[in-house]
């Protein structure tokens, strides 16, 4: 199956739940499960390639300007990781479809799921840096849903929140990583970048990298100091903390730090701060997991020391060290989901997860006592269980590590924190099913063992947990061929085969210590207890609390200034800083001496120049007349259409004279329900440091535009190219049309698309008003001058019907033009749009409405969509999005004409422009009708002798 095809399902997947969720929860969680193995089952079907040490590779070139390739690698660590996250995935959505209870939303629930799945196959298979943190970022949007699913819990609330908040900044430091490394290559392909270990070790932006990287690392595997979100994080049901914490999530940083350890590893930098953090991880985790009553919080602590073991697996740098970090993601993940569904299934059955409440659970919960135990002692490391295997690979592996001077600091740290990690699953094991045999009445609920669809998933996991730890060599080619995708070359793994007895050897003795150990801990665990709970000592949670109320605390008090809702003072900052700046510059530059002429000006200039200039100013003097500032902005427009066409511009300037005309159109029709002055708002001081600093601005806009047309440029300008291209690659001599629909398409597809969503807004905010308390005060108001008699006067109702089929035309004939002519889609939707506007101020909103056939909603749409299918064509014969294509054809008698595929994007041009207009207008429209026409549909108090109410609206 094809790589895109693996990621793509969960994706496509997530669609399905929701959907289906009122066929049952049978039918959502079957469809999830299918969804899951079939993407499970392609991944197989690379097995054959894995195994003979291929690197399965699929992918295209998107953006290749910018490095942004969609690749996709399968080597034997992607696989490795692909196959826990979708096998044990199965397990966990069998697991959840009995776990969740009838109140739940399944289907949101496996729609957050597939989404998460498929993002952390996305990260694993990923051969695009870019792309692996597109990913990245996925998993952590899609594990704030799940952490947070259930809504009505504080505690997931916060916990989601925080593991957002930490990975999401451990995410934003990692992609500053993730560029560095990439420009320090030369490419942002996972493959090439591992080909470089010599050029990126010697880089001086090499420990910048590689800081910014471990800690995106890190904070998705809550590496110390970033460990607390996870404990938190608890809160989400069990399903999820099973599949997170076991496989997923925070595997997600241990899978980052194996790919990028042929390249990082080595280095003194690596080693310290990788096996440092791994080590007090390991450490802290344990003895915080010893002292928790919380069954899952118990196990949250415990997975972060474990990924601290793992992590300083990872950060000795040696090819042993990799391998044993390896195999130990095996083992973590079988063991640990287990006992994570373990715990679901104490919770769902006895109401609690504190231990002290728990204790013989084993009379009456034999299976889940089984189950539970067999996964607890294979995570405190005693032998014939997977994880006893990989603990002693680990101990080998810290007897010849040293750190910081001694030579027994290592061994000693990792023998302590594998004793505290043997005396919490020997706790769990005893305090919560061992004990005297008890009533059922004495516990919250009576518990007994589940039906099977609980309990067969975590059994099946504790199958492996057993075979691998009775006969390794099952898996031990497998465990090898992953490491060798780990070190990638840089070494020789001289490994041969997985051992359950290695002799009397250290990490023997080692072991014993551990486990002997932590049975005496667990027997003096009472006042080990009251000591622990008696210490004073920092809480992460209150630390982090702390932070991020300070950080809140100043932000507040930097925006608030600044960011305050007044326009005046956000104009004055970004004036006054571009002043600033280009002072700045001007000062500290050189000015090369001028290349060109200043151009004689006539008289017909001057007096143009004079007429803008006394509008513009009058315009900001008598702003408050509202009327009289509409005419100015009239007249404003009309000075800058006439530059467009005294420069040469026609396109520009029918478009500057089309826009003016309807923009005044519908101001006029917002001035309707406005005062038509306004008091003066600022004080003289005030004012007269606006007109200071909007002088300073106009001087320097206008300095820098005096000099630099005085200067040829310095490079080519972009024109150049489009008129060599326009003809010969676009098919059209008009080259401003050429750039809208061809060369620059998809900025014009993106301005349509804006201009239809600001139509929809102002509909939407007519809807709100025509249904809210506005709504009475429109029926009830009374115009302060009398309307005239005659809203419709026939003169100006003939002559609109008459001119419509002109404007038609005129519109049609302006958009065949368009192409080498001055013309085109967006010009023609304006002029029809007024022609269509004068028909609603002729004849009345009523008239013109009852012969409305399409609704301008539709309009909008179909415009979009008729664009957007004209770019997708292009996609059919494997051009880029938007090419556009043409030819000449002949059909007698008429003369030889062209064929655009840019003419169809023009069509949807013209009718995205013409909806946006037409639902502006009518939005108005309908608030004018509302505010004349008696409403029989709202009884409002509205008295009957009054006469100045119009029957009819505009």
């Amino acid at each position: 199956m094809s790589l895109f095809l693996i990621v793509a399902l969960p994706f496509l997947g997530a669609l399905l739940p929701g959907l289906m969720n009122a066929a049952g929860r049978q039918a959502v969680g079957g469809v999830t499960f299918t969804v899951t193995l079939a993407a499970f089952i392609g991944l197989l079907t690379n097995l054959p390639a894995v195994l003979a040490g291929e690197v399965v590779q699929t992918g295209f070139n998107w953006l290749p300007e910018l490095g942004l390739n969609v690749t996709l690698m399968l080597d034997g660590l992607g696989f490795f990781f692909a196959l826990l996250i979708l096998g044990i995935g199965l397990l966990i959505i069998t697991y959840a479809r009995f776990y969740l209870a009838r109140e739940d939303n399944m289907g949101e629930f496996f729609t957050y799921l597939l989404l998460f799945q498929g993002a952390m196959v996305g990260i694993v298979l990923s051969d695009n840096i870019l792309l692996l943190l597109i990913f990245w970022e996925l998993t952590s949007l899609s594990s704030f849903l799940l952490i947070g699913y259930w809504k009505h819990l504080e505690a997931g609330r916060q916990g989601a929140r925080m593991a957002l908040t930490v990975t999401g900044m451990g995410g934003l430091a990692m992609i500053g990583g993730m560029l560095l490394l990439g420009n320090i290559v030369g490419s942002y392909d996972l493959s090439v970048i591992l080909q470089n270990r010599e050029m990126i070790q010697a880089d001086p932006m090499y420990v910048p990298a590689l800081l910014l990287i471990l800690l995106g690392a890190f904070t998705k595997s809550a590496q110390f100091p970033f460990h607390f979100w996870l404990p938190h994080a608890m809160a989400a049901p069990t399903p999820v903390s099973a599949y997170l914490h076991s496989a997923t999530m925070v595997k997600a940083g241990i899978f980052l730090m194996a790919r990028m350890w042929p390249v990082l590893s080595g280095t003194p930098e690596w080693f310290y701060i990788v096996t440092t953090a791994g080590l007090i991880t390991m450490v802290l985790g344990a003895v915080i997991a010893l002292f928790k009553h919380d069954l899952k919080a118990l196990l949250a602590f415990s997975t972060v020391s474990h990924l601290g073991l793992i992590t300083m697996l990872l950060g000795t740098g040696t090819a042993f060290g990799a391998f044993a970090a390896v195999f130990h993601i095996m083992n973590h993940a079988t063991f640990k989901a287990a006992l994570f569904m373990s715990a679901g299934i104490i919770d769902h059955e006895t109401k609690t997860r504190d231990i002290r409440q728990l204790g013989g659970l084993r009379f009456l919960m034999p299976i889940t006592f089984v189950i539970a135990t067999l996964a607890a002692l294979s995570m405190a490391g005693i032998p014939f269980l997977n994880g006893f295997l990989s603990k002693e690979m680990m101990l080998e592996e810290m007897e010849h590590t040293y750190l910081f001077g001694p030579t027994w600091l290592v061994p000693a740290l990792a023998t302590f924190g594998s004793l505290f990690s043997a005396a919490y699953c020997f706790r769990l094991i005893g305090h919560t099913f061992l004990g005297p045999k008890r009533d059922a009445s004495s516990y919250p609920a009576k518990p007994h063992d589940p039906s099977a669809g609980l309990w067969l998933p975590p059994a099946i996991l504790v199958v492996l947990v057993v075979v691998i730890g009775v006969a390794p060599f099952l898996v031990q080619d497998f465990v090898i061929l992953i490491a060798k995708s780990v070190i990638g070359g840089v070494a020789e793994l001289e490994v041969k085969y997985i051992k359950i007895w290695h002799g009397f050897v250290p990490a023997l003795f080692m072991s014993i210590a551990a486990v002997v150990g932590g049975l005496i801990v667990l027997a003096l665990f009472k006042p080990l207890s009251r000591l622990w709970e008696s210490t004073p000592r920092p809480e992460a949670k209150n630390i982090f609390d702390d932070i991020m109320a300070a950080v809140l605390m100043y932000a507040r008090a930097l925006i608030h200034p600044l960011h305050n809702g007044a326009f005046t003072r956000y104009g004055m900052i970004l004036a006054i800083t571009v002043v600033a700046a280009g002072y700045h510059a001007w000062v500290t530059g050189a000015l090369g001496a001028a290349t060109r002429e200043v151009q004689p000006v006539g008289l017909v200039e001057v007096a143009g120049w004079i007429m803008l200039v006394t509008a513009t100013i009058g315009l900001a003097a008598m702003h408050h007349n509202r009327l009289l500032a509409l005419i100015l902005i009239g007249i404003v427009g009309l000075m800058v259409s006439i530059g467009f066409v005294f420069l040469s511009a026609p396109d520009l300037a029918m478009t500057q004279i089309t826009v003016e005309v309807v923009t005044i159109i519908l101001l006029l029709l917002a001035l309707n329900f406005l005062p038509k002055q306004t008091p003066i708002e600022s004080s003289v001081l005030r004012r007269v440091r606006d007109v200071v600093v909007a002088g300073a601005a106009g001087l320097a806009t206008m300095a820098l535009s005096y000099h630099y047309l005085l200067r040829d440029a310095v490079a080519s300008p972009i024109s150049d190219f489009h008129l060599a291209n326009s003809y010969k690659g676009g098919g059209g001599t008009n080259m401003v049309n050429v750039i809208l629909v061809d060369f620059r398409g998809f900025d014009t597809f993106g301005e349509i698309i804006v201009l239809g969503i600001a139509a929809l807004l102002i509909y939407a905010l007519t809807e709100t008003l025509l249904n809210g308390p506005v709504r009475a005060r429109l029926l009830n108001r009374i115009p302060d001058h009398p309307l005239s008699g005659t809203q419709h006067p026939m003169m100006m109702v003939v002559l609109t019907r008459v001119i419509m089929p002109v404007v038609l035309m005129v519109g049609f004939y302006i958009f065949l033009r368009g192409h080498n002519e001055p013309g085109g889609g967006f010009i023609a939707g304006l002029i029809v749009s007024i022609g269509v506007v004068m028909q609603y101020m002729a004849s009345g909103f009523n008239w013109a409405t009852d012969r409305q056939r399409f609704p301008y909603h539709g309009v909008i749409g179909t415009g979009v969509l008729i664009a957007g299918l004209t770019g997708i064509g292009s996609w059919m014969v494997g051009k880029p999005f938007l090419t556009s294509d043409f030819t000449y054809v002949r059909i007698p008698p008429f003369q030889e004409f062209e064929l655009a595929t840019a003419a169809l994007f023009d069509v949807g041009v013209f009718l995205a422009v013409v909806g946006a207009v037409m639902l502006s207008l009518e939005s108005f429209s309908r608030l004018a009708r509302r505010a004349h026409v008696r409403d029989s549909d709202d009884p409002m108090d509205v008295d009957p002798s009054r006469t100045d109410v119009a029957k009819e609206g505009v």
